[in-house]
């Protein structure tokens, strides 16, 4: 075994031993501490915590449900809001064709009644003009020159008359004491006609209306 002493002298005797050697021993301990890295990277790596499993993860996680189940819970809300309008909407689109449907009948009938009133008006309007014709040509009881206060013609009791109703055609001028013609109907509506140059006399037998 050498001692120092000849180590010192066998180094400083070969130089060049003694650098290889050196090499050696710096290559075996770079090894050594390379190898013992990745054990420490290895032991490090095994006993490093679960990211799932850290109280960040399970807290986001959690919040990251309760967002989904809120999601969820509007989205049903907005579906049945939805569908509550769609069928607003379609109730109100009925309720529209309904109202137009009952504007059209009230215009039917708004025209019906305006026909109606039309048909009165013209009635009345007819009915009218008879009754001023009918009052223009009638002649109640008295006596009546004709071709100055009645027209000549055939006048008839407008209603049935009585058994005391008398009538007389006379000729003017005679104050009634010459009789063309006479009558006692005693019911019914009588006709009598008269023409220019006679008076015609009525009693109790009403309104005499000429035809």
């Amino acid at each position: 075994m050498l001692n120092d002493k000849q180590i010192s002298a066998e180094s400083f005797d070969n130089p060049a031993k003694t650098k290889g050697k050196k090499k050696r021993w710096g290559l075996i301990l770079s090894s050594i501490l390379v190898v013992g890295a990745l054990a420490g990277g290895v032991f490090w790596g095994m006993n490093l915590v679960n990211p799932k499993e850290s109280e960040e993860y399970l807290a986001l996680s959690e919040s990251h449900s309760a967002v989904a189940a809120e999601r969820d819970s509007l989205q049903s809300d907005f579906d049945e809001l939805e569908a509550g309008i769609a069928g607003r909407e379609e109730a109100v689109e009925e309720r529209g064709a309904a109202l137009d449907e009952q504007a059209a009948n009230l215009d039917t009938r708004d025209q019906e009644l305006q026909d109606a009133e039309d048909k009165v008006a013209a009635r009345e309007k007819a009915v009218g003009k008879i009754e001023a014709e009918q009052l223009e040509n009638s002649v109640e009881d008295g006596v009546w020159t004709v071709g100055s206060d009645i027209k000549a013609g055939t006048y008839r009791a407008k209603e049935a008359v009585g058994s005391d109703c008398y009538w007389a055609v006379v000729k003017t001028g005679t104050n009634g004491s010459d009789i063309i013609d006479n009558g006692i109907p005693g019911g019914g509506r009588p006709a009598v006609t008269v023409k220019k140059g006679q008076d015609f006399e009525s009693k109790r037998c009403g309104t005499w209306v000429k035809q």
